[in-house]
């Protein structure tokens, strides 16, 4: 198993002049220069499957609700199971791509899976196929999550790691953005046709799925290691096994990460709580439920790329501790919110903490973990982020059901005081001892 640390080492010993000849000017290039075309190819996929996520996904909880009468404990136990499922698959298909050391096969897998989702979705008339539609989708984002994520860490310049995330992700959210904006357009032109605008949604995932068959191309080699892998090694010489055992070699910091991380995503509901709550609290036409995802994924879109940016150039640890801040202020605006306008504020900041906190997350991993486990702790932290993600919804679910909508920011907010409070104890373990190097 070849490890970051083992070719780090082997530059360190090296001649000055042979590790110089030894790298060529193309490759020095990539390493250094602007972002890889293949960030920008991954950001412009997720851009068209956020389109097709969001039309169909700002509305799927207003017709569970509307249409086929699905309590709110219901909604938040589907959304529970969903996500779980989702970030599930995420640790697998990570490991598959470690172990095969191929991702582009195991994206395309996914994405067919999501396509099929939409026609499902369309034709669903009860809560069984709409809870079919809705796992086939998140299978399917399950399993090329992991992968795609991958394959950035793989090609993104070593000084470029945040803003390569940043920039994916920051193409993602404007998708989201526009599948708001062609959701609310095909609600109108369809006279409120909830299938109808489902089926609408296939189009731009299919047109995800050409791209990445015919366009992507996966490297055949990483363009740079990790920057401070932890763990003793074994041989590089021993082939990598398809084992749980290699949790072992991701690192102490990245399980205290992950501790921060588990939290943190239990303040985290699911954004269907908060088209719910607008729509309840503030008579907000179903037709217009997708503002508030515009609203939500303006605030992610203008927060990624630059966090991206800064994560590069200061302490990404800081920048973690402003995005769960982000969300503790995000709660305590949406729960005394007393009318729309101030509610879309607290919606905005909801977006500016999913942009600031999980750029940094993944761009820690990526700098952390050896690079031959790139997909594996990609794939835990996926993991990590789906039993947090059932349990946030589970008890939004409740809290909605057993005292309001409104309550679920009072539960949120507190367990993000908490995530903060985890946070501060571990951040001097967790925080990567790279600021003396070459940046």
């Amino acid at each position: 198993m070849r490890f970051a640390i083992l070719r780090m080492k082997e530059k360190i010993t090296a001649p000055s002049g042979e590790a110089s000849s030894s790298v060529s000017a193309p490759q020095r290039q990539v390493r250094d220069g602007k972002i890889p075309v293949t960030v920008w190819q991954i950001g412009i996929m997720m851009l068209l499957m956020n389109i097709s996520f969001v039309m169909s996904y700002s509305f799927s909880g207003l017709y569970l609700k509307h249409i086929l009468g699905t309590s709110a404990i219901g909604i938040g136990v589907l959304e529970g199971f969903c996500e779980m499922s989702s970030h599930l698959m995420k640790l697998f298909s990570g490991m598959l791509s470690d172990f095969f050391k191929r991702r582009k096969g195991i994206m395309i897998v996914g994405y067919i899976f999501s396509v099929l989702s939409r026609p499902v979705l369309a034709v669903s008339n009860s809560f069984v196929l709409v809870f079919s539609a809705r796992m086939m989708e998140r299978f399917g984002n399950g399993v090329q999550a992991s992968p795609r994520d991958a394959i950035v860490a793989d090609v993104a310049p070593r000084k470029r790691i945040g803003a390569s995330y940043g920039l994916k992700r920051s193409l993602a959210y404007v998708g989201s953005l526009l599948g708001g904006v062609l959701g609310i357009w095909a609600m109108k032109a369809t006279g409120s046709n909830y299938q109808a605008v489902f089926g609408l949604a296939s189009i731009p995932a299919a047109v995800a799925l050409v791209l990445l068959i015919f366009f992507v191309k996966e490297p055949k080699r990483f363009e740079h290691p990790a920057i401070t892998a932890e763990a003793p090694l074994p041989s590089p010489k021993i082939k990598p096994k398809f084992t749980f055992k290699n949790f072992k070699y991701l690192g102490l910091s990245f399980w205290l990460l992950m501790t921060v991380n588990a939290v943190f995503m239990m303040s985290r509901m699911n954004e269907t709580f908060l088209i719910l709550r607008m729509n309840e609290g503030f008579n907000v036409d179903p037709m217009f439920a997708p503002v508030v995802m515009i609203v939500y994924n303006i605030g992610t879109t203008l927060s990624s790329y630059p966090m991206g940016l800064l994560g590069d150039r200061f302490d990404r640890i800081r920048l973690l501790c402003f995005g769960i801040s982000a969300l503790v202020l995000a709660d305590i605006i949406m729960f005394s919110a007393t009318s729309r306008a101030v509610m879309y504020v607290g919606v905005l900041f909801w977006g500016i903490q999913l942009g600031s906190t999980q750029n940094v997350f993944v761009s820690l991993i990526a700098e952390q973990v050896p690079e031959d486990l790139r997909g594996t702790g990609l794939g835990v932290y996926w993991l990590v982020n789906a039993m947090s993600v059932f349990c946030a919804d589970t008890i939004a679910g409740k809290v909605a059901h057993a005292f309001s909508l409104n309550g679920i920011f009072v539960s949120s907010g507190i367990i993000g005081v908490l995530a903060l409070m985890t946070l501060f104890l571990v951040i001097h373990t967790i925080s990567p001892h790279r600021r003396g190097t070459s940046r």
